[in-house]
């Protein structure tokens, strides 16, 4: 069963004809009912009049339904036999409750302008048009529903019905990298969002570590049809990536435009792409797949100088953790190229109201407690600003003799669990929601804009978030390293204890707490990071460990809370 549904923007919708007469809407009905039929549901009584045999003649109910749009039941029940009004009535309910579980996209396409001015009138002709078709949508509803029932609801809801998401599209060539069907693949250059986003995938948790292969020329032994794929260029950093996404799978295309900066096509057309990834490829198309790359591989291939990242088609990998870590790991292992030193952690300068401001950087793997530290300190009466600058993962340079970072993404993809009553509904105007009602529900909110994440900001405080050592005293929240090689020891152990967001359980241990690019260049890495803390010693940067206790249970929201006052209280001395 297909659960995304493109919708042609390119269309204004002002009647019911235009939906009804649509094939879509035939095999949108057509699917409902085999499904009602798995399921031996007691809906399908409701449509026997309509069986030819045993089969439901689906082109005579919609020729039903769109008379039923215009008449009410009673004035048409010459022409067809004794329909039950209440079970009709529960029919159309299912359906189209079916409807508005689907996945539903609209696509548009048009010639990116570069003027400001033009380009705003294309995206509000696009939001005219989503408007448009929505307000449809719930009128044909509500008058199928009331001409069955012979009444009108004295109550309404603006139930979301229509499209979740709507995409800007233009075939763009980017210049300096030659390859015959990327082209060909519809590129994403704007997006806008209907609140609330709210995405149901198949899987809500990422599993192992992310192999590293080497190839020659596999994108040549890849094609994409451009009628079932899309391209979303993004900046990663300083990076650009080109992600390609299966139209089954735009729910984490939708993700990556609320996470990334999305690359305009005159960005595109004259830089060649630092890195791909191609999410939701049939493992039949990946050349001489292994089972081992089953959750995901990244592919250093030679002949285009690039590193490539894949993510088969397999409900397992219907989790937007997959996109955005097989996206960083890419990041990452250029940068590391690079000499630079990737960091999975979150960085925020935080200003107090007395004027005393500093920047902190947290590392640590999925759960440590990262996000959920910088937030509570941002509840706190004390504190003025949290302004955020990494999230998730960032990267570290050596300027002036000075060690500084920069962030990768300008939004959030955080556990519902970790945040504080109510956060995730005031910011639902902004966010995507993927699977609210499981362990490990998240959602993706931004929380900053791309100029600002890209700029080097000097460090002030260098710590290990862990999120097992419970303490009691408020002086062990914070503990500073007396020498480099004290603080690699720990920083390379990556110790942590699982929080539910990987298949990982208990005590672990992931390098450098980066399984993301660290593990698979260890040795390279190690080197670099040495250097680097070996830097932040000399220069004054306070390098330490910070005790979280969001994996001790019961303190899964105090931990965090006491250990943003310890941090308070460094920042007052400052």
């Amino acid at each position: 069963m297909k659960r995304t549904v493109i919708i042609d923007g390119s269309v204004i919708y002002t009647n019911f004809s235009q939906i009804m007469g649509h094939r879509k809407f035939e095999e949108l009905l057509y699917e409902f009912i085999n499904v009602l039929k798995t399921k031996n549901s007691p809906l399908l009584k409701s449509l026997n009049p309509f069986k030819i045999g045993e089969e439901i003649d689906v082109k005579r109910l919609v020729e039903y339904l769109h008379l039923l749009s215009m008449r009410k039941i009673k004035e048409i029940t010459n022409i067809m036999n004794y329909i039950n009004p209440k079970d009709l009535e529960k029919f159309i309910e299912s359906f189209y409750s079916f409807w508005r579980n689907k996945h539903r996209f609209m696509i548009r396409q048009e010639k990116y302008a570069d003027d400001y001015n033009r380009r705003t009138s294309l995206e509000y002709t696009m939001t005219m048009v989503g408007d448009q078709f929505k307000a449809v949508i719930k009128n044909m509803y509500r008058q199928l529903i009331s001409n069955t029932t012979n009444e009108f609801p004295t109550i309404m809801r603006q139930l979301p019905s229509g499209a979740q998401v709507m995409f800007l599209y233009d075939f763009i060539k980017c210049e300096n990298f030659d390859t015959k069907w990327i082209e060909k693949i519809p590129t994403i250059w704007g997006a806008i969002f209907d609140p609330p986003a709210i995405f149901y995938t198949k899987s809500n948790k990422r599993k192992g570590i992310i192999p590293l292969e080497k190839s020659n020329s596999i994108l040549d032994k890849i094609e994409l049809s451009p009628k079932e794929w899309f391209r979303i260029p993004i900046f990663v950093g300083d990076l650009l990536l080109f992600n390609f996404v299966h139209k089954e799978y735009l729910a984490h295309g939708a993700g990556l435009a609320n996470l990334f900066e999305i690359a305009s096509p005159k960005v595109i057309k004259n830089k060649k792409p630092d890195g791909i990834i191609i999410f939701g490829l049939d493992p039949k198309m990946i050349p001489n797949y292994n089972e081992k790359w089953k959750n995901a591989v990244v592919f250093k291939d030679d002949t285009y100088k690039t590193y490539i990242g894949i993510i088969p088609d397999l409900n397992e990998n219907d989790y937007f953790g997959y996109m955005k870590k097989t996206t960083l790991t890419v990041h990452n292992l250029i940068k590391i190229d690079n000499e630079k030193l990737p960091i999975h952690g979150s960085m925020a300068k935080i200003t107090l109201k007395s004027g005393k401001s500093a920047v902190a950087m947290f590392v640590g793997d999925s759960g440590a407690g990262k996000s959920e530290t910088l937030d509570a300190l941002n509840r706190l009466d004390e504190v003025a600003e949290v302004n955020i600058i990494i999230d998730d993962m960032g990267s570290l340079d050596i300027i002036d003799g000075k060690v500084v970072a920069f962030g990768t993404e300008t939004g959030a993809f955080v556990r519902l669990d970790d945040l504080p009553p109510g956060y995730a509904y005031h910011t639902m105007d902004r966010s995507i929601f993927m699977n609210p009602d499981k362990i490990n529900a998240r959602v993706i909110v931004p929380f900053n804009n791309y100029k600002e994440i890209i700029q080097p900001t000097p460090i002030d405080f260098f710590f290990y978030a862990n999120n097992y050592t419970e303490v009691k005293n408020d002086n062990e929240r914070i503990v500073f390293f007396k020498s480099f090689e004290e603080a690699l020891n720990v920083f390379s152990e990556g110790k942590r204890k699982a929080k539910g967001t990987t298949a990982e359980v208990g005590l672990t241990t992931s390098y450098f707490a980066n399984p993301f690019g660290a593990i698979q260049t260890k040795e390279k890495h190690h080197k670099i990071a040495e250097k680097y803390i070996k830097k932040m010693f000399e220069t004054g940067v306070k390098v330490g460990e910070i005790r979280t206790m969001l994996g001790i249970e019961g303190y899964e929201k105090e931990g965090t809370l006491l250990a943003a006052k310890a941090l308070l209280k460094l920042i007052e001395q400052i």
